[in-house]
């Protein structure tokens, strides 16, 4: 794979905590892999267990936060480097600063009713709004902005991630996006 910073790209897999958007960023780095381009997962959680040194919630932590993902994206797709922000980004600006810095963006958003990712709640951390041990969580305490003109709009409760994905795969290449690697994808 030979890094071409003029084929990177970047999307952004937004919804709320527990929509399942980490199912469908590795959904979709498994269907890019086997195109044979390299691409990346940028983790919010994984992220924020280095930045910032400790991790708050606060309006002001995650501008920092964010900001410094978007950072990372940017710099990794001018390497040539495809990215796939799984992160909630609970603000439009967040996602918004993003696409500013990268030109080849698109953002998904994984749309689920707040009651079924509480039922879910894989890290607890709805349970921990509820206990009162968690303060900023995005569609219980603070809000979350839903994308105004998401590139791709995936129900998280409804669809299928391989077929989600496809779908998020179709529009890269409709946008021109897999360049080379379009000759690739397969045809069922």
């Amino acid at each position: 794979m030979e890094p071409n910073a003029q084929t990177a790209f970047a999307m952004w897999v937004t919804g709320l905590p527990a929509s399942g958007k980490s199912t469908l960023a590795a959904e979709l780095a498994r269907q890019i892999h086997e195109l044979g381009i390299e691409v990346t997962v940028l983790e919010s959680d994984a992220l924020r267990k280095i930045l910032p040194i400790q991790p708050r919630y606060d309006e002001r932590d995650r501008a920092y936060f964010y900001g410094s993902l978007a950072f990372i994206g940017r710099v990794l797709t001018e390497h040539g480097i495809s990215v796939i922000f799984d992160a909630t980004a609970n603000r439009r600006s967040y996602r918004d600063r993003a696409r500013e810095q990268i030109p080849r963006f698109i953002e998904v958003f994984v749309a689920c009713p707040l009651e079924i990712c509480i039922q879910r709640d894989p890290k607890g951390i709805y349970r921990k709004a509820r206990e009162g041990k968690a303060s900023h969580v995005p569609g219980v305490q603070s809000a979350y902005e839903p994308p105004e003109s998401p590139d791709i709009v995936i129900h998280g409760n409804q669809d299928d991630p391989k077929e989600a994905a496809r779908r998020v795969v179709d529009l890269l290449a409709g946008k021109g996006f897999l360049g080379r690697w379009l000759r690739k994808l397969p045809n069922d």
